[in-house]
């Protein structure tokens, strides 16, 4: 009560130095003056909706409202049910950066309502795209008769890895522009020069700056005026099996009226979305689901799309997850099946018991989907290694999640996260819950099981996947646990506490004001 007198007073200070009576603040509030008087005795208890509508009013923050949102976990609870397995983060990144590539609009169905796809709608807008929400989960976008470069260099470029898959669209429109050094998850060193020299070999330049890249076109411009022979074509070899780096080249080849040819490509999920959605606006390409791609571009992409992005293996891997670590029977539809066959495998010969269903498609009529049904089961440790490989190998994003899973089998578990540099070090994080998990390098861990999990409060590593490890075993620990500052997670899951909650979980989202 003490604070809403404080909020009151404030309130009734602020409006009287805009020379606001009662009765005209009612109205600029669409309220009554009587809940205008409430609200400045203090009388009047306050949502963060109202606060902020108070505070556009009157030109003043009421109170700062923290990014910060924690969750508090009361674990040890069975999850029952089932759960459907939402559409790819990766995936609907890619299809809204290929959208740049479009003079008509595109509509991308079903994307999830993430922050990393928050972050990519602000940057477009800043850049002069039209992107609006419709139906709540659908993305329209129409692309900007004149692009703003200055707003690549914005503050939420600068958070997200998955603009640099605006460098081959963009190319085509902007002679030279700037670009902030990627962001997202934080594991080490990242490199871009998959991006680099595989876009070299169609004319686009990219040199690093300190803080920023520098693209230029100029001999991209030079090839095309030159009326290429499509005969001719262009070679790119991967300098390295990138998923982001080979939907760079695809979408740049996509406006390149010749054949380019793409060795050593990634053929992970969101590529295949990408190649997908490429034939349907008549681009020609052979190899889909291979790591040899022959693209046969146009000079022009100017249609009303329909786009529908692929289910997301690695939420599908974070509910299996959650099922083992809480010895529950748990259903998850919609697992895209091509991309988690090996784990499910490594898993059985664990001992996981489970159950799937006939294989039907996905809305993109592409995908392969199949429902899931994990049962309570006794794990034993592999006596091998368990090691991420690109596709069709473990899922790099799926591997993190054999880490709690590890804590729950019995003996000794090696796993080998040999692409990412320092992420094997955020599973050392378990330990704070009671686990024994052993550092060989920075890039191999030994998990040692079965150990019983126990509450604790843990900040959230900088990385989506390693968070997301933490809020599971919390899940599978007695008693009631904390994870701070879960914007690492709210990346890349949608409403995960309430969808935990659906299943049995007790998850209670606290936000700080």
């Amino acid at each position: 009560m003490q604070e809403q007198k404080k909020i009151g007073y404030l309130i009734k200070q602020l409006r009287i130095n805009k020379n606001l009576t009662q009765e005209d603040f009612a109205k600029l509030l669409k309220t009554s003056q009587s809940a205008v008087a409430r609200m400045e005795s203090g009388n009047q208890n306050f949502t963060t909706k109202e606060l902020l509508k108070i505070s556009k009013i009157l030109n003043h923050k009421i109170l700062e409202i923290s990014e910060s949102v924690d969750l508090k976990i009361r674990g040890g609870r069975k999850l029952h049910g089932s759960v459907n397995t939402n559409t790819s983060k990766n995936g609907s990144l890619s299809l809204m950066n290929l959208a740049l590539l479009n003079k008509g609009k595109t509509i991308i169905r079903n994307v999830p309502r993430i922050e990393e796809i928050n972050r990519l709608v602000e940057v477009f807008k800043e850049i002069g795209v039209k992107v609006n929400w419709v139906n709540d989960r659908d993305l329209e976008i129409v692309r900007a008769g004149k692009f703003k470069k200055s707003g690549l260099m914005s503050e939420s470029s600068k958070k997200i890895r998955s603009g640099l898959m605006m460098i081959g669209p963009l190319a085509h429109f902007i002679n030279e522009f700037k670009m902030p050094n990627a962001g997202g998850c934080k594991m080490g060193a990242r490199t871009i020069s998959a991006h680099k020299y595989a876009l070299e070999n169609l004319g686009i330049q990219i040199d690093t700056k300190d803080k920023f890249y520098v693209i230029n076109n100029f001999k991209l411009k030079q090839s095309l005026e030159k009326d290429l022979d499509s005969s001719k074509g262009n070679e790119i070899i991967m300098y390295e099996m990138s998923d982001t780096a080979t939907i760079n080249a695809l979408l740049a080849a996509a406006l390149i009226p010749s054949e380019t040819d793409i060795k050593f490509a990634s053929a992970n999920y969101h590529v295949q979305d990408v190649c997908f959605a490429l034939e349907k606006v008549g681009i020609k390409i052979e190899g889909i689901g291979t790591t040899n791609l022959k693209i046969c571009g146009v000079s022009e992409i100017d249609q009303n799309l329909e786009l529908f992005v692929s289910e997301d293996p690695t939420e599908a891997m974070m509910f299996i997850s959650a099922a083992i670590v809480t010895n529950s029977k748990l259903e998850i539809k919609r697992v895209p099946i091509d991309f988690l066959s090996l784990e499910l495998l490594k898993l059985e010969k664990m001992g996981l018991k489970y159950k799937k269903t006939k294989i039907y498609k996905s809305t993109n009529g592409e995908t392969d989907l199949v429902d899931v049904t994990i049962f309570p089961s006794k794990l034993i440790a592999l006596p091998d290694k368990i090691h991420a490989q690109p596709y069709p190998g473990i899922n790099t994003d799926n591997l993190p999640f054999f880490a709690p899973i590890a804590t729950f089998a019995e003996g000794v578990t090696l796993i080998h996260d040999w692409m990412w540099e320092n992420r094997a070090i955020y599973f050392t994080e378990l330990n704070r819950m009671g686990a024994r998990v052993d550092l060989a390098d920075p890039h191999r861990v030994f998990i040692y099981g079965k150990t019983e999990l126990k509450p604790s409060q843990i900040v959230c590593p900088p990385a989506l996947r390693p968070a997301t490890i933490i809020l599971v075993a919390m899940l599978g620990a007695k008693g009631e646990s904390i994870l701070r500052n879960v914007y690492s997670i709210r990346r890349g899951y949608e409403q995960i506490a309430d969808r935990l909650n659906k299943l049995g979980a007790d998850i209670e989202v606290i936000r700080e004001m």
